[in-house]
């Protein structure tokens, strides 16, 4: 599966710790960032997968498990620390969920939004994935 665990430079503080995400840290050209806050534990985001977006999601806050599928395995990893972002490329599906209280996830995005680009449907991501072989 193509994701990976990206190192988030920081800046280490006795007052506080600074994170640190310039272009070269993620290995796309950043166009867009936004952030999921006061997502109740029992609710699941995501349940999507992308075309062509690469994305890099980060706990800054708090925790959450990403499930991702790629037609063929699944692996779930939970994102805990403000200095770990994970690298979801395209044709991945995910959904986020067992959030914590007070859990903050910021992404970072490869594409400014773009409808089209999304599969909102599990069966229809196994057809599209079938034809990128």
């Amino acid at each position: 599966m193509d994701i990976q665990i990206i190192d988030i430079p920081k800046i280490k503080n006795a007052r506080g710790n600074i994170g640190v995400i310039e272009n070269d840290v993620v290995p796309f050209e950043i166009k867009r960032v936004y952030y999921l806050y006061d997502v109740p534990s029992s609710a699941k985001r995501g349940g999507h997968s992308h075309k062509n977006l690469k994305q890099m999601l980060v706990a800054l806050s708090g925790s959450f498990d990403v499930v991702l599928k790629d037609g063929k395995k699944k692996q779930t990893i939970t994102l805990n620390k403000p200095d770990k972002g994970l690298l979801i490329t395209s044709n991945i599906w995910r959904e986020l969920e067992n959030f914590s209280s007070g859990a903050v996830c910021m992404v970072i995005a490869s594409e400014a939004y773009d409808e089209t680009d999304y599969i909102r449907d599990y069966k229809s991501f196994l057809e599209y994935i079938k034809t990128q072989s």
